[in-house]
């Protein structure tokens, strides 16, 4: 939403004409900053509060680039909630919840307030810290690879399309190989994962008028051949069992709605994501392997694993 003369929070020594705003939460956090909660805001200096925060971007009288973080995380849930449904929304925050005004922007905004300079970072002598910058996503790595499972967990339609359930191979016994991706028809014979090209993986964050995408590359949801499995996949799954014994940091796990009486996962960890349903496959995105999506079928352990993930996740109050 752009910025008005209502719609202004104190920043730094002038007002904050404010654009969007977004939760920075253990349950919902930009995953672009983080594999989890505790590692999104030391991406801001900030300490993981149990609470969490709400971070409202906007623009100074000058144009320059302000967030500016507050307490007021159920302020920040409505407002993002309403302009989610096209509704206007006067995200007026009490100066006594501000935490902090951090010069600059975490996150890539698509639009500036009408009648001000262009968005710029503040002058240095203005700020007691560097000016936030979003993360590098015009190459493959882990900022990219969790927008991408943004994108997927937002389109779980789109891409659950591309799987066909007979390409997956019924596998006996138990472990990882049993939920290695099925194989594609024209899959390779060395039961390596394949990927074609085409699908567009994106990612929307941010409320209102404004946007943060970026392109997590070209690529369909591939699938490998063979029961042996795919060694990122099996590798990732073994992760995926460890957190149930030894919860991870907080966040890397997170459980949302789904349809039905489902629910979508998504849980990170060091180079990868994975993003599935409770009563579907899961798909897998690897640091190693720019712009492939993996497909996981259910097989005989994987339901057992999405629940008790499922479990154990951080869900939205």
């Amino acid at each position: 939403m752009a910025g008005t003369d209502e719609n202004a929070v104190a920043a730094a020594d002038d007002a904050l004409y404010v654009l969007t705003a977004v939760l920075l939460t253990p349950a919902k956090f930009p995953s672009v900053l983080g594999d989890d909660y505790p590692e999104a805001c030391a991406a801001l200096g900030l300490p993981p509060l149990a609470d969490g925060y709400g971070l409202v971007l906007g623009q100074d009288g000058d144009g320059a680039r302000w967030t500016v973080v507050i307490d007021d995380v159920s302020l920040v849930a409505v407002a993002v909630a309403s302009w989610d449904c096209g509704m206007e929304y006067d995200l007026s925050p009490d100066e006594r919840t501000v935490v902090a005004a951090l010069p600059g922007w975490p996150l890539a905004v698509a639009v500036a307030a009408p009648g001000l300079p262009a968005p710029h970072d503040p002058d240095p002598e203005s700020a007691d810290r560097p000016a936030l910058t979003p993360p590098d996503t015009t190459v493959w790595g882990p900022a990219q690879r969790r927008l991408g499972a943004d994108e997927i967990a937002l389109q779980w339609a789109r891409w659950r399309e591309q799987i066909d359930d007979a390409d997956f191979p019924v596998a006996g016994g138990a472990g990882p190989a049993d939920d290695a991706p099925g194989d594609a028809p024209d899959s390779d014979a060395e039961g390596d994962a394949s990927t074609g090209a085409g699908a567009e993986v994106g990612a929307t964050d941010g409320a209102g008028a404004a946007e943060e995408k970026a392109d997590a590359g070209d690529g369909e949801a591939g699938a490998g051949a063979g029961s042996t499995g795919h060694g990122g996949v099996r590798r990732v799954l073994a992760e995926a069992r460890a957190y149930v014994d030894t919860p991870p940091p907080l966040g890397r796990v997170r459980s949302s709605f789904a349809p039905g009486d489902a629910r979508t996962l998504r849980a990170d960890g060091p180079g990868w994501s994975l993003v599935a349903r409770t009563d579907d496959i899961a798909f897998i995105l690897l640091d190693d392997e720019p712009g492939e999506v993996l497909p996981v079928g259910r097989g005989p352990s994987l339901p057992g694993l999405l629940e008790a993930l499922d479990k154990m996740a951080v869900r939205p109050s």
